[in-house]
């Protein structure tokens, strides 16, 4: 049987190979992003807004990966956690007013601004 200072220590390296491969896939991605940036050249040549396309949705996914790893390193700390979330509250007829009240305005702002776009162009 392992104690507990076995697995906590099990986890923590667990933990660090996975700071490890994200940052080294982190690097290898800008290098990438680096290397496909000089070669494209300027944004005004042919392909190159699709080529910046590619550039933005390969940060997209570095972006996600990196969510990923927080997140998971959070579920799996090896110290615990420090807080705990709160639940939420029930859905009540008083925050479904509420919602459709922000939804009415959200909308009513969005018209009135393509009105006064549609005006001023």
């Amino acid at each position: 049987m392992s104690s507990p200072d076995d697995d906590l220590a099990l986890v923590r390296r667990r933990t660090l190979e996975l700071y490890d491969t994200v940052t080294l896939l982190m690097l290898l991605g800008i290098a990438i992003m680096i290397a496909y940036a000089i070669h494209i050249g300027p944004l005004t040549s042919p392909g190159a807004q699709q080529s910046f396309g590619l550039a933005i949705a390969l940060m997209a996914l570095m972006g996600a990966v990196l969510f990923h790893v927080v997140d998971r390193t959070y579920r799996s700390w090896p110290l615990g956690r420090k807080f705990s979330p709160t639940p939420p509250g029930p859905v009540t007829l008083q925050s479904e007013v509420r919602f459709v009240k922000v939804l009415i305005f959200v909308l009513a702002a969005a018209a009135i601004a393509y009105v006064i776009g549609g005006l001023l162009a």
